[in-house]
């Protein structure tokens, strides 16, 4: 809206001389105009600018065309008025506006047609400009509207671009082996204890060729351990461990066990399994099994998981147009309720498994356990595989009677629990305490009862809230998985393919092209990037690193949330945007220093490390001393939970002499 003014009417022009001039008749003689506003006085030129057949009408106030403020016009009086318009009002000034009018329209004009817009669409402004900004801000203000424009185009044409060459309804196709190959699912569909892995794993075991896909490293190395150890022909099996910091090779294997984000789309196999298949749904890594199910290269694939999954796989197996068997296992141990809350420490057996949700919390507990004169097994997130490992076998083998852990006991570990006691019913989400989910209630609690150690499973609260909420959501139906809109991560190679039609080359607009402007027919394949790719990535864009270099970075297995971690990782890029090799250097009394948590930290630091050696190993050498690093962490970290244990029940027994 243009600010309000008044034109101050001029006298008629009758004298020549100009003795009887007035500032207003002195302007209006030289075609100006003198406009009185609420802020200022000002004068404004008014005029064609012509360009060719280009006539542009303009009426605009030159750069000193702002006089005073009404206050100070005022003070001036009549002769200072007209001493000061004719120091600005003057042929020379007039021309001057002119000339810099018409080299604006012809930068315009050359511009806007460059990019196939409408000229005088810009232009126009010129005549109808608010009267209180001098020509020079209306001519940034027309440039800074016909770069949006310009950009708006680009955007437009760069999305259209994308459209084109991403289509995610031809996802399946990328997966050139597994199309090509006359394929089968079995779905073994049933709860916790029904023996849907087993059946999985004893097919794998007698097939000429394997692969097993796991969600967890520790599932990939049990299961791995369990090949090897197999004698499905009177001999043991050639087995490949591969997991995204490991790799255990073979010559001559014919099976290999790795984690679902390592799945090799070209090794042809007899038998595939893919477990936990109901993490299809998983916001963050449901592309994975997406991926799996499109690309796993066997002629039988097993999709092992929860019954919740069975109209997602059924509605996956018909759009890649693949023979389906669906078999609904029951569990084969019942699992029961207590009457009531287990309330009291004294009240815990051997057998129970006690469930929180932190690591902090898994801590306290264990201590309260083991203070009471039990031996306490511990498993948490944080904890390197061979680290859980050696706990679980510790609980296994009866040299634990309790084990204290997560939720990462609710996927693998097979574990003879006879009781799963839960001391809370609230998760912390990465946000806020939330009461935990039906399925993940269920998927613990079926951790109860290992069929053929115990007859049956039992689940109870330690207090009576907790007892009340589980027996709540031990009734209540887990909703099912989604039968479409299946998360698809980018790949390096839709990336390269958005930067070579984009030109683009920052990781975070790539991302953001990937998940807003890809082609999604139907929706039954969707874009998606993780929280943390996506904030790493805009950290990235600051270091000169390549699109390639970015994206391998923005999947390092180190979790942001560790400040001493986080900052490990910002170095790694740091050194490699300036082409500096990272080395590792032995410290024989580093970990003796460290606490429990900071011994954690550096094994998960040297994976991690491990991790970046496969994919950059001219700047990141040293995977195998990272390996042996690695493994020396675990062990001290397993050796520092089992002299915490021992310590706490000494002291338990010295309170009880």
């Amino acid at each position: 809206m243009s600010t309000p003014f008044s034109v101050i009417n001029p006298t008629p022009a009758d004298d020549p001389a100009g003795s009887s001039d007035t500032p207003e008749a002195y302007a209006q003689r030289l075609g100006a105009e003198l406009l009185k506003l609420e802020g200022a006085v000002v004068v404004r030129f008014s005029g064609i600018a012509e360009l060719g057949e280009l006539r542009v009408p303009y009426a605009l106030v030159p750069s000193r065309g702002v006089l005073a403020k009404p206050s100070k016009w005022r003070k001036l009086g009549p002769e200072g008025q007209l001493e000061l318009v004719q120091e600005r009002v003057h042929p020379d000034a007039m021309e001057e506006l002119r000339r810099s009018v018409v080299a604006f329209v012809g930068k315009i004009a050359a511009e806007s047609e460059d990019a196939g817009l409408d000229t005088r669409a810009f232009l126009s402004t010129l005549a109808d400009a608010p009267t209180a900004v001098p020509a020079p801000q209306v001519f940034e203000r027309i440039e800074q509207r016909l770069t949006h424009a310009i950009e708006r185009q680009q955007e437009e044409r760069h999305a259209a671009l994308t459209r084109e060459s991403i289509n995610l309804a031809e996802y399946p196709a990328s997966f050139e082996v597994a199309r090509r190959m006359p394929r089968r699912f079995i779905a073994l569909l049933g709860p916790t204890n029904s023996g849907k892995t087993h059946q999985a794993m004893e097919a794998l075991t007698k097939a000429k060729s394997g692969m097993y896909l796991a969600p967890l490293r520790l599932l990939a190395l049990e299961n791995y351990e369990r090949l090897r150890a197999a004698r499905p022909h009177g001999k043991e099996l050639k087995v490949n461990l591969i997991t995204g910091e490991e790799r255990r090779i073979e010559e001559g294997a014919t099976h290999v066990a790795s984690t679902v984000e390592m799945l090799d789309p070209h090794l042809r196999v007899e038998v595939a399994v893919i477990d936990e298949i109901q993490m299809l749904a998983d916001r963050d890594r449901g592309a994975a099994w997406t991926a799996a199910v499109c690309g796993a290269p066997a002629h039988v694939v097993y999709l092992v998981g929860s019954l919740e999954a069975r109209r997602a796989v059924e509605a996956l197996a018909e759009r890649l147009e693949i023979p389906l068997e669906v078999h609904v296992l029951k569990r084969k141990a019942p699992l029961t309720m207590e009457a009531g809350p287990v309330k009291k420490m004294r009240n815990l057996r051997r057998g129970d498994a006690v469930i929180a949700f932190s690591r902090r919390d898994v801590l306290m507990w264990r201590d309260l356990i083991a203070e009471h004169g039990f031996s306490v097994a511990t498993i948490y997130g944080n904890l390197s595989p061979e680290v859980r490992q050696a706990q679980a076998a510790r609980f296994r083998d009866g040299t634990a009677d309790i084990v204290v852990g997560t939720d990462a006991i609710a996927m693998g570990l097979n574990l003879p629990i006879e009781r799963v006691v839960m001391t809370t019913y609230v998760k912390f989400n990465g946000v806020d305490e939330e009461e935990i989910p039906i399925a993940l209630a269920r998927q613990i609690a079926g951790r109860a009862g290992r069929f053929g150690v115990h007859e049956e499973g039992f689940v109870a609260g330690f207090d009576d809230d907790t007892h009340y909420v589980m027996r709540s959501l031990m009734k209540e139906k887990i909703p099912p998985v989604p039968a479409a809109g299946f998360a698809v991560a980018p790949s390096i190679e839709h990336l390269h393919r958005i930067a070579s039609v984009t030109g683009e080359q920052s990781l975070t607009r790539l991302f953001k092209r990937f998940v807003h402007n890809i082609d999604v027919p139907d929706g039954f394949f969707y874009p998606r990037i993780t929280e943390e790719q996506a904030e790493r990535a805009l950290w990235l864009d600051t270091l000169a690193l390549s699109v390639a270099d970015k994206f391998t970075l923005s999947l390092v297995p180190i979790s942001s949330r560790i400040p001493y971690l986080h900052n490990v990782w910002e170095n790694w890029a740091r050194a490699l945007a300036k082409r500096k090799v990272c080395t590792l250097q032995r410290d024989p009394h580093d970990l003796a220093r460290q606490n429990l948590q900071e011994v954690e930290d550096t094994c998960r630091m040297y994976s991690a490390y491990a991790w970046l050696s496969f994919r950059i190993p001219e700047y990141f050498p040293d995977g195998e001393l990272a390996h042996e690093l690695a493994r020396e962490a675990s062990e001290r970290v397993d050796a520092m939970l089992q002299a915490q244990n021992a310590a706490l029940r000494r002291r338990h027994g010295r309170r009880a002499r």
